[in-house]
């Protein structure tokens, strides 16, 4: 005989369900329209972000609910993890390419050996040209327009070298 799960059981997962539910009314629009979601539920979660009254909102979130316990969630709670991983590896990406560029601002000559070592494909002579640029840039207070250049120039050498 098949055990059916406590009534605290189930309310867990319904309350679980209302709040991958009520996450999706948070995500932007690009990421919403990227899941796999049934129209109704689409729908339902476009006018929760119109809705302003605290009741009527209330009101949806719940319907949101009870929508999401009669679909199978799991592939959109596998699509927006997915989605979190992809956000966290390009905020990784980033904070790599930007501590790059700051060393390569502070220590030129030592970090442009180093980096060469890590990406053979890296042009030395350009990269301490930039390094050096914008290191005057910043002594002198002026726009950091070389930074910026090295930083596009070392995101696309991470890009094309395969190294995120």
């Amino acid at each position: 005989m098949e055990e059916r799960p406590s009534k605290s059981e189930r309310k867990r997962r319904s309350d679980d369900l209302q709040s991958l539910g009520e996450a999706l009314i948070d995500l932007p629009d690009s990421e919403l329209n990227a899941l796999p979601l049934p129209e109704q539920l689409r729908d339902a979660v476009l006018l929760a972000r119109k809705i302003t009254a605290h009741g009527g909102l209330y009101r949806q979130k719940q319907y949101i609910g009870k929508l999401m316990r009669k679909i199978d969630a799991a592939p959109i709670r596998a699509a927006i993890e997915e989605q979190r991983r992809a956000e966290l590896m390009a905020a990784r990406r980033f904070r790599r390419i930007e501590t790059w560029r700051d060393r390569l601002i502070r220590e030129p000559d030592i970090a442009v050996a180093q980096l060469k070592e890590e990406l053979p494909a890296a042009d030395a002579d350009h990269v301490r040209s930039l390094a050096l640029s914008a290191a005057q840039e910043l002594q002198q207070g002026r726009a950091p327009r070389a930074a910026r250049v090295l930083f596009q120039y070392l995101r696309d050498l991470m890009q094309g070298s395969g190294l995120q």
